[in-house]
């Protein structure tokens, strides 16, 4: 086994809730579109690859993670369902130790705030303390240890706001 990096995408801009009846069902805006493919065209440009990219089942976050994939960062996407809003990390963390002993390296994930920054922060510290904001298509990359609980014990090594790759 070996570290793992651990790359916490937010969904692209999407369209208002009062536009759409049910949460789950907001779809990304044209702009949202065009600016998350922007942001996969610059990370294909950085040579990043997932070996896997996981991403909530709600419209938006889909959309976002079908970009990546075919931008060409992937080759496969999943659907998880503790990516959703108000998802459960346990659920993932017992995903990922599945998964390492397959020998996955790159993890992309995509979601939804405040789950995400909260998870970065536990991952990180061991603990929420809110004070990882993670905007719309932004990148937060973490390695997690090789070994052992990754809680508490993980690096970060990446937190990117989408206008550092708009320009």
């Amino acid at each position: 086994m070996s570290e793992i990096n651990l790359y916490i995408i937010r969904h692209g801009i999407a369209v208002d809730p009062a536009e759409c009846s049910k949460d789950a069902d907001r779809a990304l805006t044209k702009e949202g579109d065009r600016k998350t493919r922007r942001i996969a065209q610059r990370l294909k440009e950085l040579s990043l690859k997932f070996d896997i990219i996981l991403t909530s089942p709600l419209v938006r976050a889909r959309q976002t993670g079908q970009i990546l994939l075919e931008e060409g960062l992937s080759s496969k996407l999943e659907e998880f369902s503790a990516l959703a809003p108000e998802g459960d990390i346990k659920n993932w963390l017992t995903w990922l130790e599945i998964t390492r002993e397959k020998g996955v390296k790159e993890i992309a994930i995509v979601g939804h705030e405040p789950n995400l920054s909260q998870w970065a922060e536990t991952l990180i510290w061991g603990e929420t303390k809110g004070v990882i904001l993670l905007k719309k298509a932004g990148i937060i990359g973490l390695n997690l240890p090789e070994t052992g609980s990754i809680v508490g014990k993980s690096e970060i090594f990446w937190l990117t706001a989408p206008k550092f790759f708009i320009g």
